[in-house]
């Protein structure tokens, strides 16, 4: 069922940006009369059910120029996110198809997300994976957790010991910190300088935490004791993928 539901999607995407019919916004009384010119004229363009390069094409007759100019920003920024919203439904199915599902259906584990990063052009780089995984209990309910392993090359380890959520322009909620659980920590490869550490955590997430974040996936920070943080990013696409399966 997943993938014809994917092949229906897709197939629109075939069709090519140019013959893509953009949906209008009905606008109320009160709107219209706080509409700007371009809003309005765009609106007016969107009703005819015109494809995007007709639309263009209406646009640019408009007789003020800078009115033109401002529709056809706002029509090709609305064929964007057709496209985007597209693409997003299509990694939301390709994530899903990667969760796995075991113990009766009470245990589901998304697909992992590997990267890596350097702090700088001396330094070896750092290893980063991370996961969803959820479990759900004999009543239905759901407690879901992130995964989060670093392996990095140091002269001690770091002792990764909390956690906070970030916000896109706000940064990092430094005031109110997490609490994680450690799962492993190992050395390995040890020199008499330095040595290859693994510290593999988890952090507990609520159902609600999740369903709120979809639209806009989310981000958190691992903090250690010697200072050291890292911030990872689960996308939109990526929660809805999970929670497509993990409900």
């Amino acid at each position: 069922m997943k993938k014809i539901l994917l092949i229906l999607l897709l197939s629109f995407g075939l069709i090519g940006c140019s013959s893509i019919k953009v949906p209008s916004i009905n606008l109320s009384l009160l709107e219209l009369s706080t509409s700007s010119p371009s809003e309005l004229q765009t609106e007016k363009i969107l009703a005819l059910g015109l494809t995007h390069d007709q639309n263009l094409v209406e646009a640019r007759k408009i007789a003020d120029s800078n009115i033109a100019a401002e529709v056809v920003k706002k029509l090709n920024k609305r064929i964007l996110d057709v496209e985007n919203n597209q693409i997003d439904i299509e990694n939301a199915f390709k994530y899903a198809e990667m969760v796995k599902v075991s113990d009766n259906n009470l245990k589901f584990v998304g697909p992992k997300i590997s990267d890596t990063k350097s702090r700088n052009l001396l330094g070896k780089a750092e290893n980063l994976d991370y996961y969803l995984l959820g479990v759900k209990d004999n009543n239905g309910s759901i407690q879901h957790k992130i995964n989060f392993s670093i392996t990095y090359t140091s002269d001690e380890r770091r002792n990764y010991s909390s956690a906070s959520y970030c916000y896109r322009w706000e940064g990092c909620d430094e005031e109110s910190l997490l609490d994680i659980a450690l799962i492993s920590l190992k050395a390995t490869g040890c020199s008499s300088f330095e040595c290859d550490y693994n510290e593999i955590m988890e952090l507990d997430l609520s159902d609600d935490f999740l369903r709120e974040n979809m639209e806009k996936g989310f981000s958190i920070n691992f903090d250690s004791k010697s200072s050291i943080s890292n911030k990872i990013t689960i996308s939109s696409s990526y929660i809805k993928g999970y929670l497509k399966v993990a409900n």
